[in-house]
């Protein structure tokens, strides 16, 4: 977009973003007091996704209660964020209605996040009432309680979505933020989230497909980090039957990148049983990098599900230490993402820590 902001992952920016939000709030600093901030971005990096995000670190770092309150700039008007004008009870003002965006709990134990989405997506005329919420943090006659925090996203305008440059009276007020594409950081947060194995495997072996958006192309349906998302709720839906779901994946993803997902998706009938892995069998170690990268994801996603039995995930890990030390620690990696806390958890098995001592300059620092 331009070298004057910075550029950082989903992770990166949940990170700097919850960091300054929770030092404040733990001391007794008001969100009113920070600036707003603005999230630029190709469509489908994960902008919304980084709002949830920050919302859980603030619940889970302060431990109040945090509530979202998402306004698709876009389909609003100015009307719309200063209320609907009405008789005053004598019959001689003009009153505002408060619009329910405003509507928030002001108790000190609650922090609100009001997310002004697609703002470069929302007229000029649009763009100008948000002036004061971003700055003056009132509308009219309604102001934002202290409580809560302000964070515009949109789209730049060389992404050929419906976007308007922001004027520089607004951009002024802002700290801005561009995100970036990182497959490191979306590997991290897949696991965490459930994204079906299949995924996680062909992202792994291709991370150049998990962002296809050309600012030039005429394409609708392309991969993205939030297209993938929707490609895996369906085929957790359809149990990841890849060639059920194909229609629905191409049209999520793309027909070119569809097919070479589908064909990549193959190698998972060559692999070996993943309950025997975990079961401590002794079971064959498959060859090749895309077989290596399918049984890592499904090894992750199984050790995703048993992430309590302490006792298989030890043995997975006595059968990891057979792969090549790079694959290993890219599984090793994916163990540590399952839950905040659970590398902490894997220190505590021999194999593990057996692992560390051996190969773990592998992680690049990960440990």
């Amino acid at each position: 977009m331009t070298n004057s902001i910075p550029e950082l992952t989903v992770e990166n920016a949940v990170d700097r973003l919850s960091d300054m939000y929770t030092a404040a709030i733990l001391n007794y600093i008001q969100p009113r007091m920070l600036p707003s901030v603005m999230l630029w971005g190709p469509p489908g990096i994960g902008k919304s996704q980084a709002v949830r995000q920050v919302a859980e670190r603030i619940r889970r770092e302060t431990g109040k209660s945090v509530v979202v309150t998402d306004v698709r700039l876009l389909l609003f008007n100015p009307i719309d964020l200063r209320g609907i004008p009405t008789a005053s009870a004598d019959k001689t003002l003009a009153v505002w209605l408060k619009p329910k965006i405003f509507q928030m709990d002001e108790d000190p134990s609650v922090i609100n996040i009001l997310f002004l989405d697609e703002i470069s997506a929302a007229p000029t005329s649009v763009q100008a009432a948000a002036y004061q919420i971003t700055l003056d943090r009132v509308v009219g006659e309604h102001r934002l309680p202290d409580n809560c925090i302000v964070i515009a996203a949109g789209n730049r305008v060389t992404d050929k979505s419906v976007a308007y440059k922001m004027p520089k009276a607004l951009a002024n007020r802002l700290c801005h933020m561009e995100i970036t594409g990182g497959q490191d950081s979306w590997m991290r947060w897949a696991v965490q989230n459930g994204i079906n194995d299949r995924v996680l495997g062909f992202i792994s072996f291709r991370p150049d497909y998990l962002m296809r958006f050309e600012e030039s192309g005429d394409d609708y349906a392309f991969a993205t980090p939030r297209s993938w998302e929707m490609a895996s709720n369906i085929l957790n839906l359809y149990s990841s039957d890849v060639e059920r779901a194909f229609d629905m994946i191409a049209g999520i993803v793309g027909l070119g990148v569809a097919m070479e997902f589908r064909t990549w998706c193959k190698v998972y009938s060559t692999l070996p049983k993943i309950e025997d892995i975990f079961a401590g069998k002794l079971c064959p170690m498959p060859n090749g990098t895309d077989a290596l990268y399918a049984l890592i994801s499904s090894m992750t996603a199984y050790a995703r599900e048993h992430k309590t039995d302490m006792n298989k995930i030890a043995r997975s890990i006595e059968y990891a230490a057979r792969m090549p030390a790079d694959y290993s620690a890219v599984l090793l990696k994916n163990y540590m993402a399952i839950e905040p806390g659970y590398r902490e958890k894997l220190m505590r098995i021999p194999e593990f820590y057996r692992w560390i001592s051996t190969k773990g300059k592998f992680l690049n620092g990960s440990v």
